[in-house]
């Protein structure tokens, strides 16, 4: 039985592997994601039924049809209580038994059709068509527009919260690869001992706690996108892995033995300044090369003002919750004169927040839920800040710190790009700030003394 319906399947084209028993075609699932598996209901040891259950705990996606020569509605129930996806009784006619595997692969097509679908609908709901009226928008659109069909890679830089992976999603489903997946994964969110695994994949066995085989990011992003987010964060082994596979455009899973091919886009993504980590040796400069092919720049919301209320207006919408709120003309002047440190992300937080505490549909300055955000607008201007300083008779060292501290909180904390600012070097800011935690902590010296 197993022979025929092995040769009937092959002269339909499908690609065939043969089982003797339940524990035979558990062995072979757990290394190999099959399509579609078609088993007897009586057999050797295990019964179907009892393998369905083991299958869809390995394979929850792939579809079992079940045989049995009884046909009783109790052999039915049965196979679809333990989540088969039909059965059919013996003796039987090869255009039934294909007919009932193709509408098995029609509902797993189907099935990862949904799925992208409803990554489509998150997309949306995350804000995933990007808002911007600033001349630097206007440039990173027509960028998206030339790039988005080809297979280049793609560096996107900015600080954090910028909305480099809205960018990233922008891209893939702007271009030829918009019906394929988008896969995303934050570099930083998982250990390096795992990261590995996570991207390339492992066979059963290669370490403790590897039951079954895994296909990595690369092989679930096939023929899509992989956003390597964070990708600064990467240590240099793994960076120096990343470059052969950028290179040879294969993979090779933990424990294998066998490359796989991929075809992938990768778009990178940090908030670090890869030439200084290239610079202190902790970022390859061959990857670097590799992945910067084309370099988009995100600037801060600080530098796009006219970008603000747009946003803000997307974000109200976002979580008005069916209801019709909406910023008055004094809180948009506020939300859009602060300088946003945590760019998009915190001002949609902040949305979010003055929506929730909101005692009408109408949004104030007063709902908006941060102190310095509703003082930030009446703060005098750096001529007035230099007057009064003057007044208070200051030192000039304390004017110093002042404006340090200003240009880092601009800057989100970025001592590198707030030394470039200030005309010093990193090393600079850096005493001065052990300077003045000196000051500000005697007794901690003392006692660390």
């Amino acid at each position: 039985m197993r022979q025929m319906l092995a040769s009937l399947f092959q002269k339909e084209g499908f690609s065939v592997e043969e089982a003797a028993s339940a524990d035979d075609a558990l062995e072979r699932v757990a290394d190999q994601d099959f399509d579609v598996v078609l088993s007897d209901i009586k057999m050797p040891g295990r019964s179907g039924i009892e393998m369905v259950g083991e299958l869809r705990r390995l394979r929850p996606n792939t579809p079992v049809i079940l045989m049995t020569a009884f046909g009783s509605i109790d052999s039915a129930v049965s196979s679809m209580r333990a989540g088969a996806f039909d059965y059919i009784t013996k003796p039987f006619e090869p255009d039934a038994v294909l007919l009932t595997v193709d509408r098995a692969l029609e509902r797993r097509a189907l099935e990862e059709e949904n799925q992208r679908l409803r990554q489509a609908v998150d997309r949306t709901s995350a804000l995933g068509d990007l808002i911007g009226e600033s001349t630097a928008m206007r440039e990173i659109f027509a960028m998206i527009k030339k790039i988005a069909h080809n297979r280049s890679s793609v560096l996107l830089t900015g600080e954090s919260g910028t909305g480099k992976e809205v960018v990233a999603r922008t891209i893939h489903y702007h271009g030829a690869r918009a019906d394929r997946p988008f896969v995303p994964i934050n570099c930083t969110a998982i250990p390096e001992g795992l990261l590995e695994s996570e991207l390339f994949g492992h066979v059963r066995g290669a370490f403790t706690g590897a039951v079954t085989s895994k296909r990595g990011l690369f092989e679930k992003a096939a023929g899509g996108t992989l956003f390597l987010d964070e990708i600064g964060d990467m240590g240099l082994g793994l960076q120096s892995k990343l470059l052969r596979v950028l290179q040879d455009r294969e993979i090779r899973p933990v424990g294998g033995t066998q490359s796989v091919a991929v075809d992938v886009r990768i778009i990178a993504a940090t908030n670090r300044d890869l030439e200084q980590e290239m610079r202190e040796g902790r970022f390859r400069e061959d990857l670097f090369y590799r992945l910067n092919v084309i370099p988009i720049h995100i600037p801060p919301l600080r530098e796009r003002p006219e970008d603000i209320p747009a946003l803000a207006d997307a974000f109200v919408r976002k979580h008005s919750e069916g209801m019709r709120h909406w910023l008055n003309p004094a809180a948009m002047k506020r939300v859009t004169a602060y300088p946003w440190k945590g760019n998009a992300r915190e001002l949609e937080n902040v949305i979010e927040r003055a929506l929730a505490l909101a005692d009408s549909e109408e949004i104030g300055p007063e709902d908006l839920p941060l102190g310095d955000l509703r003082d930030d607008a009446q703060a005098p201007g750096g001529d007035d800040l230099l007057r009064s300083a003057a007044r208070r008779r200051l030192p000039l060292r304390q004017v110093e710190d002042y404006y340090i501290d200003e240009i880092l909180r601009l800057t989100g904390g970025n001592k590198v790009h707030a030394a470039r600012i200030l005309g010093i070097d990193r090393k600079t800011l850096y005493r001065r700030a052990e300077r003045r935690a000196r000051q500000a902590h005697p007794e901690e010296e003392v006692a660390g003394a």
